[in-house]
């Protein structure tokens, strides 16, 4: 997984050797590795904090500044996908339990847990996401249909049939946040 910094001009990238790296674009160099210990599936950053998703089923928030884990949350699936809303309050997480988590991150508590019956995160790369205003999460699922979820009610608001024969595992909403690619 890899995503950039807001304004550091840096990448951070989580890897299955156990590491979190973040990468100066201007020195084209590594310039700091986090060992986590646990293959890391997804992460989210910002300039002075990592969130990074695992395969032993935590999730990790960590200090940019001190390289130190600040706080852990435990799962009981494996997390294939993480993603933070527009206006950064909000994190939501998927697992291998087929549950979607949306997460307060001024709380550092569980706001909400979304599921639906068919629902079922296909494989450890299963992503979900929040719409360009926050209002709705989208996953796709291992019977190839998309659901999309109301993040204020916690409740599916659609689910949507389409061509796919196999397991949706990437997803994106329109910059409009009109339709979902």
């Amino acid at each position: 997984a890899a995503k950039f910094k807001s304004y550091l001009r840096q990448v951070v990238t989580g890897s299955y050797d156990g590491t979190l790296r973040i990468w100066d674009l201007h020195k084209e160099a590594c310039v700091s590795s986090i060992a986590v210990n646990s293959r890391c599936s997804d992460v989210i950053c910002s300039d002075y904090f990592i969130v990074s998703g695992h395969m032993d089923k935590k999730i990790r928030f960590w200090d940019c500044r001190t390289q130190t884990i600040s706080n852990e949350i435990h799962l009981q699936g494996k997390v294939t996908s993480l993603d933070m809303s527009g206006d950064r309050t909000q994190l939501l997480s998927l697992s291998r339990d087929d549950l979607l988590r949306v997460m307060d991150m001024r709380m550092n508590n569980v706001r909400k847990e979304l599921r639906a019956e068919g629902f079922k995160c296909g494989t450890d790369w299963t992503k979900a996401i929040f719409s360009p205003d926050g209002n709705y999460v989208v996953s796709g699922s291992i019977d190839g249909v998309l659901y999309i979820w109301n993040v204020d009610t916690g409740k599916l608001e659609t689910s949507l049939v389409g061509e796919h024969r196999a397991t949706v595992n990437a997803i994106s909403w329109s910059p409009s946040g009109d339709y979902v690619d």
